[in-house]
């Protein structure tokens, strides 16, 4: 099925080309008046050079008022071979597609609401039957059975016509084409942008990403370069300003040789507070039991640390290299990847 991209709106137009697989745009005289478009025809020009295929209105009252319109606008420096015309369906309007066709130019004959209309459009050699489902459901007929009946006679009757979906309201609208086996579609820009959209596949893509992170990248690719020590002949006010400068709620404890005794949270300073009250801030860091802290190499994979998190429990796993501290991982790390 053909999909064309229906719009007036030049930001549209290119964004859409840019997928580079859309068979070209569908635009009309209310399209363009909406979007504050004065000079027609520079758009129309403009647009020829940017689209692969262009639709667009051939008007008049009669064939002959038709065709010339016709001629004018290829005048104006389009090319045939990309060029579609839209006519209203009418005696008069197939046959203005008839003669068209005659000279080789392409044929779209729109506003179809009944089978004998598109028959009509059919036999006089149109290359699209075209049928504005929206407007059609929101004057109360039965589009989809239109439809249906459309690609029928077409398939049956072995013409090379192709039934265009029109008047797209809605992605179910774009369903319906697919399953009523229609030739081509024509979607406005906000509904062709969401057609990809599904829930499940964000959570599945989302999944793919979280798994290969956790397998590929290491604890150095997302620590902060942030890393809060103290010594034991530090005081408690040294940890806190510590913690608070580093964005961590810990720090790690160092023995005066420069080994790693220990860590102490935000959680110890609360329970140290409650017993100590304001005096603790004075304190020294030797004032206090640490047990063996939980640690990690700054090369080992996130997988690896998330199973620590998750076994232990814990939000703060210290990081080392060579037996030296050189950060901290926190459980908001992981979050902000997504790993969590």
């Amino acid at each position: 099925m053909e999909l064309y991209l229906d719009s007036a709106d030049l930001k549209e137009i290119e964004t859409g080309m840019k997928l580079g697989f859309l068979t070209g745009l569908t635009t009309t005289p209310t399209f363009m008046h909406r979007e504050g478009v004065t000079d027609v025809d520079a758009m129309i020009v403009n647009l020829s050079k940017i689209v692969p295929v262009l639709q667009i209105e051939a008007l008049g009252s009669t064939a002959d008022e038709i065709i010339k319109d016709a001629e004018r606008q290829l005048a104006l420096g389009l090319d045939p071979a990309k060029t579609v015309f839209k006519i209203p369906v009418s005696l008069e309007g197939v046959k203005a597609c008839k003669a068209l066709r005659d000279r080789g130019m392409m044929v779209n004959v729109h506003l179809v609401y009944t089978i004998q209309q598109a028959y009509m459009a059919m036999t006089a050699g149109a290359n699209y039957v075209c049928v504005l489902a929206g407007r059609m459901q929101d004057q109360g007929y039965d589009a989809l059975k239109l439809i249906r009946e459309c690609v029928d006679m077409i398939n049956y009757y072995g013409s090379d016509a192709k039934v265009m979906f029109s008047s797209v309201r809605n992605t179910e609208h774009v369903r319906n084409a697919i399953e009523l086996g229609c030739h081509t579609i024509t979607v406005p820009w906000k509904l062709m942008k969401i057609l990809t959209d599904n829930n499940f596949t964000t959570v599945g893509t989302q999944q793919f990403f979280e798994h290969t992170r956790l397998v590929t990248m290491r604890v150095r690719d997302i620590i902060s370069d942030k890393n809060p020590v103290v010594k034991l002949h530090d005081e408690v006010l040294d940890a806190v300003v510590q913690m608070t400068q580093s964005g961590f709620g810990a720090v790690s404890v160092m023995k005066e040789d420069g080994r790693l005794l220990g860590i102490f949270t935000d959680g110890d300073l609360r329970r140290q507070l409650a017993s100590n009250g304001k005096n603790l801030m004075s304190q020294k860091m030797s004032a206090f039991e640490y047990k063996a802290p939980t640690t990690i190499p700054a090369d080992a994979l996130l997988n690896e640390a998330l199973a620590i998190f998750k076994e232990k429990q814990i939000d703060t796993i210290i990081v080392t290299d060579n037996d030296q501290v050189v950060g901290m991982l926190d459980i908001q790390d992981m979050a902000k990847w997504d790993l969590i």
